[in-house]
């Protein structure tokens, strides 16, 4: 037989796991942050988003969604990872709304010929105003506050 000592392992220490915790914390906020292609520094051209401000749906102060170039005239472009769609009803104006249908809470996921369409019961709202073009929903959606700064355009 051996003489070895056989000692349960450490319990895992109070201050081993508030270290690993902070790691964890400070590691999730660097993805979090993560950097743009776009660090223009140009001056506002103009706040593209009249009215309310409707909440913003996970973007942060000045994040960039996408350039101008990039939404369509008369149409638009749906970020699902930032839950909103932005549209360009006229040239050079831009509004952007949620993704989220009022309805029952599904998404939208198309834009087109000025229309923003719900998959799941197929309501249709106004790229112009995000109102209700089509039910089964009663609401419009929620307008976000965006601004064109530059070629860029940023979720405020």
């Amino acid at each position: 037989m051996s003489s070895e000592s056989l000692q349960p392992e450490p319990a895992l220490c109070r201050r081993s796991l508030l270290a690993a915790l902070g790691a964890a914390g400070v590691a999730a906020t660097l993805t979090a942050c993560g950097s743009s292609d776009d660090s223009s520094s140009g001056s506002s051209s103009s706040s593209s988003s009249s009215g309310s401000s409707g909440g913003s749906s996970g973007g942060s102060s000045g994040e960039a969604l996408a350039k101008t170039s990039d939404i369509p005239e008369g149409g638009g472009k749906v970020f699902a990872d930032k839950g909103v769609v932005v549209t360009q009803p006229t040239a050079g104006e831009f509004k952007a709304y949620s993704t989220v249908c009022p309805h029952a809470k599904q998404r939208v996921n198309k834009v087109a010929n000025g229309v923003i369409t719900c998959p799941a019961h197929g309501s249709q709202f106004s790229a112009t105003d995000g109102g209700v073009k089509k039910g089964p929903a009663t609401s419009g959606l929620t307008e976000e506050k965006i601004m064109v700064d530059g070629d860029s355009i940023m979720l405020m």
